[in-house]
């Protein structure tokens, strides 16, 4: 069992109307049938949402997203029509908030790898495979791939696992052609981004997409390349063989899992509150993945 350690009561702004509470963003609809996608600052970590907020999260994740999908607006429209608050938004939405289009969604998570390592590497060490595509021998935690792969996986609800599936499978539930698109388009995002990343001294391991059809044409939805959709690494300090340091929430994840938390990640207990030195160090990490992604100071 996991999820919400305490799930939020949603908010009530008059004109829009409440569709979804996920991980950490919050959807509604206003009068014209756009969605409007707030980036709260929650955070996950092993299947729970924690009860520890951690301070600009939400705003650096909006405005990550925002910068990406203008270096990658030659090569994928995206969702958002603007950036400005509904009437009678909260003042606290400012910076966090966006309004997109509705979109028929595909069903799948569009995930692309570049280096192996997460539940890639978990496959790698069983079968030498991942989603069913052949692997070399000899790669281990953090070797970079020959060429970047699509590894899709299906989209879970709060609390559950991402499943990754093979690109056959996708073929079968949304059609070849659909899944062809897809392909591509994940795979030329992703290698977009991993140059644009590497120029700035970063490494772009492995990230997550999702798209939606505005009537035939695909267009990139939801976050784009941020901490929480992606693994960013220190190109100076990659080193294959191990765990890589990263622009993460691994800070979070390494207390969790240490003997002070007292938390065992195996019970059906949920997680404690974070204490303020892991969620400052948190937070300085999802900034800086900011500042060295864009060039520009966070304030």
């Amino acid at each position: 069992m996991s999820g919400f350690v305490e799930k939020p009561e949603p908010l009530q702004v008059p004109g829009l109307v409440h569709l979804h509470t996920g991980k950490v963003r919050d959807l509604y609809q206003n009068e014209a049938g756009d969605l409007v996608m707030v980036a709260s600052d929650r955070i996950s970590a092993y299947d729970w949402v924690l009860p520890t907020e951690i301070p600009d999260k939400g705003r650096t994740l909006t405005q990550l997203s925002l910068w990406w999908f203008d270096q990658l607006s030659e090569l994928a429209p995206n969702h958002v029509l603007s950036t400005e608050l509904p009437p009678g938004a909260p003042a606290d939405w400012a910076g966090r908030t966006l309004i997109c289009k509705s979109l028929r969604m595909a069903p799948v998570e569009c995930v692309a790898r570049g280096y192996l390592t997460g539940s890639g590497l978990v496959e790698y060490d069983e079968t030498r495979t991942v989603c069913g595509l052949a692997l070399p021998e000899g790669l281990v935690d953090g070797s970079e791939l020959p060429a970047p792969i699509f590894t899709p996986a299906t989209k879970a609800a709060v609390g559950e696992h991402d499943e990754n599936v093979s690109y056959e499978e996708v073929a079968r539930q949304v059609g070849a052609d659909t899944a062809a698109e897809l392909r591509q388009a994940t795979l030329a995002i992703y290698s977009r981004a991993r140059d644009i990343a590497r120029d700035r001294g970063i490494i772009l391991a492995d990230t997550k997409f999702e798209f939606g059809y505005d009537g035939d044409t695909l267009v990139l939805a939801d976050e784009v390349l941020t901490p929480d959709s992606s693994r960013f690494w220190p190109a100076d300090a990659w080193e294959p063989g191990h765990a890589q340091p990263s622009f993460d929430k691994q800070y979070v994840r390494d207390w969790l899992t240490s003997a002070e938390s007292g938390w065992d990640r195996r019970s059906e207990q949920p997680p404690p509150a974070l204490p303020e030195r892991v969620v400052e160090a948190t937070r300085a990490k999802y900034v800086e993945a900011y500042e060295r992604l864009t060039g520009v100071s966070w304030s």
